[in-house]
This record gives C-alpha cells, sequence and structure tokens, in this order.
C-alpha cells in the first residue's frame, strides 16, 4: 500500500480539523447532548468510517479494505470497552452531566496521541525485528486470559495511582464549573475535573497497550492501524451519551473481547511462526505448513463475536429483569448473578416497579 507524506500530512490535518471543530462546536459551551444529537453525529462518523473504509478498498485494494473493516470494527468493540471504564471514572468523581462531555473529549485526544505514539514505535519494530510478532501474540494472549477473567468492578478513580496524585497535587473537595485549577487563600488548587481528566488519561494508556498489537495482528499497515483508530474514536463521546445505560447491559462485552483477543494473539503466533528468523525455533527456518488465517475471516469472527457478545448481553439483562419484576409482584428475594447485574438491576425505574406491583 503506497501512503505518501503528503496523504499522511493531509489525513493527520483532517483528522486535527475534525477534533478542533468538534470542541468548538459541542464541547466548548458546557451541556448534556440530547438523545437525537448524539444519534445524528454517531451515525455521520460511523458512515464516514465505512465511507473510507469502501474509498481504501477502491483505491489500494479489498485486501487493504478487508484489513481497515477489521481493525475498525476491532478497535471500536475496544472503544466502547473504554467507554465502559469512563464511565465507572466519571461516577467515581461524580463529574457532573454538562461537563462529561469536556472530560470526554479531552479523553478521547488523549487516547489519539497515545496511540499515534505506540503505532509508530510499533511499524519501526515490525519493520525492523520480524520476531516482534511473537512478544504481541503473547501479549494479546495474556490480555485475553484478564480480560475474560479478571475483575471489571475495580474504580479506577481509587486506584494507587490516582492516590499517589492526590499526595503529590493539593485538591479541592468541590467542582468549580468546567475549571481545572481554582486559587484559594493565595494557593492554587486542582478541581476533581482535572484529577478525573488525569485519571482517564492513565485508563487511555492502559487500552493502547492492547489496542495497538490487536490491530498490528490484522495489518501491517501503518497508515491502516492510524486510521482505523482515528475513525473509531470519532464520535465515540456522541456514541457515550447515546447508548448511555445500554453499557452497563453489555455484561458479556468483556468475555467477547477476550475472544477476540485470542482469536488475534493466535493469528498473530501463526504468523511469526510463517516468517520466522529466531534461531531457536525450527533452526531459524520458516515454518510454511503454519496456516496463515485470512483477513476475510478474521472479519467475519471479530463481526459474529462482537454480535453474538452484544446480543447475549441483551438477552441475559432483560431476563434478569424480567425475573426481578415477576420476585416483586411475588414478593420474593430477588437473587443476582454476579455485581455488574446487581447494579444494573438496581437503576431500574422505582414507577415502573411500583406499577407492577399494583397489577
Amino acid at each position: 500500500m503506497q501512503v505518501t507524506p503528503l496523504i499522511w500530512l493531509i489525513t493527520l490535518a483532517v483528522t486535527i480539523l475534525f477534533f478542533v471543530y468538534e470542541f468548538f462546536a459541542h464541547v466548548r459551551k458546557p451541556h448534556e447532548p440530547t438523545i437525537g444529537e448524539s444519534a445524528r453525529w454517531s451515525a455521520f462518523y460511523i458512515g464516514l468510517a465505512l465511507l473510507f473504509g469502501v474509498g481504501i478498498g477502491v483505491v489500494s485494494g479489498w485486501r487493504f479494505g478487508g484489513e481497515y473493516f477489521a481493525g475498525y470494527l476491532t478497535e471500536k468493540a475496544l472503544s466502547i470497552d473504554n467507554l465502559f471504564v469512563f464511565l465507572i471514572v466519571m461516577t467515581g468523581f461524580a463529574v457532573p452531566k454538562k461537563y462529561q462531555q469536556k472530560v470526554l473529549m479531552i479523553g478521547i485526544i488523549i487516547a489519539l496521541i497515545l496511540r499515534g505514539g505506540f503505532i509508530a514505535i510499533g511499524a519501526g519494530l515490525i519493520e525492523n525485528f520480524s520476531w516482534i510478532f511473537y512478544i504481541f501474540g503473547a501479549l494479546l494472549l495474556v490480555l485475553a486470559y484478564k480480560q475474560a477473567f479478571g475483575s471489571h468492578d475495580a474504580n479506577p478513580a481509587d486506584g494507587r495511582f490516582m492516590q499517589l496524585v492526590r499526595r503529590v497535587l493539593p485538591v479541592t473537595d468541590e467542582y468549580h464549573e468546567d475549571k481545572l485549577t481554582v486559587t484559594k487563600g493565595g494557593t492554587r488548587y486542582v478541581t476533581p475535573m482535572l484529577l478525573t481528566i488525569i485519571a482517564i488519561g492513565f485508563v487511555d494508556l492502559i487500552f493502547a497497550v492492547d489496542s495497538i498489537p490487536a490491530i498490528y495482528g490484522l495489518t501491517n499497515e501503518a497508515y491502516i492501524v492510524f486510521t482505523a483508530n482515528a475513525f473509531a474514536l470519532m464520535g465515540l463521546r456522541q456514541l457515550f451519551f447515546l447508548i448511555g445505560g445500554l453499557l452497563e447491559r453489555l455484561v458479556y462485552l468483556a468475555q467477547g473481547l477476550a475472544v477476540i483477543l485470542g482469536f488475534i494473539g493466535v493469528k498473530l503466533v501463526f504468523h511469526a511462526l510463517h516468517v520466522n528468523e529466531l534461531p531457536f525455533i525450527n533452526g531459524g527456518e520458516q515454518l510454511l505448513w503454519v496456516p496463515e488465517i485470512p483477513i476475510w475471516l478474521s472479519l467475519l469472527f471479530i463481526a459474529a463475536t462482537v454480535l453474538v457478545a452484544t446480543v447475549a448481553s441483551l438477552i441475559k439483562t432483560r431476563g434478569d429483569g424480567v425475573k426481578k419484576d415477576r420476585a416483586r409482584v411475588e414478593g420474593e428475594p430477588v437473587v443476582t448473578a454476579d455485581a455488574k447485574d446487581a447494579d444494573i438491576e438496581s437503576g431500574l425505574d422505582d414507577d415502573k416497579s411500583t406499577a407492577i406491583t399494583l397489577k
């Protein structure tokens, strides 16, 4: 795939302009977006991302187009998982609704910058060291295990990193509109707004560790890696307000992402064996009998996994809601499956429950 420096410059300039427009048109004035506003802009950015993928397929060939779509879908799924952690962080810091847009916007910009750095590093490693695929593959397999079986209930706002930040920086107890710092009694204090942004930036750094190796398992083209990440992050702010409570209903998202990361990890290991140069593996010879997983299979597998995880999550949470309503009608205690389900059920509308009881 031929990408000239001019194309890179135009792509970077357009990406920056999009985020500048986002800030001045939607974020600068604090407000909570409506469902209609969020839906329109989410549809716009998703449509733009799909159109860009078609453009890559037409101009550079559908092998690269397929790599872009597989990468975009993977990064979008990982970004939604990122949103869930953002929600936990903002809940932990009690960020007022009208200021959440600004926090999300800054968090997304930090994520794009961090991922850009990781993309550049990854491209250099891949070009000079073919054995790096072994490390990427092993890393993804470990992350897949942690994603599937690790705890997802920890609040980054109360983690060790944020405890250290609080010890270093003087912090006010209350918000001062959307200001990051404030002067009180001649002393400069940071507000919870700045702490929230620091926490989200730290989360972005952690997510970049699995995000970049994952997409490099689908394509070696740095341009595709960057654009897939950029489009996955564009519109993420609007998507947060659009799906809202649906985030908490995606109870199997972590398991679905674990399957995707594991699949890409295996794909990377297969590719590493196929281009092997390590002397202690098969005498430094390539293992050509090891299959290379085609991009069309990767795309189908990733799409199917996201679909199954989403549908299964909605079915489970809907079933739990029905069981709870029935238990309330019959006066029986409600037993929840896990902590996340308990959080979801606690958010049920009390008025609706009362209406059911009256019936």
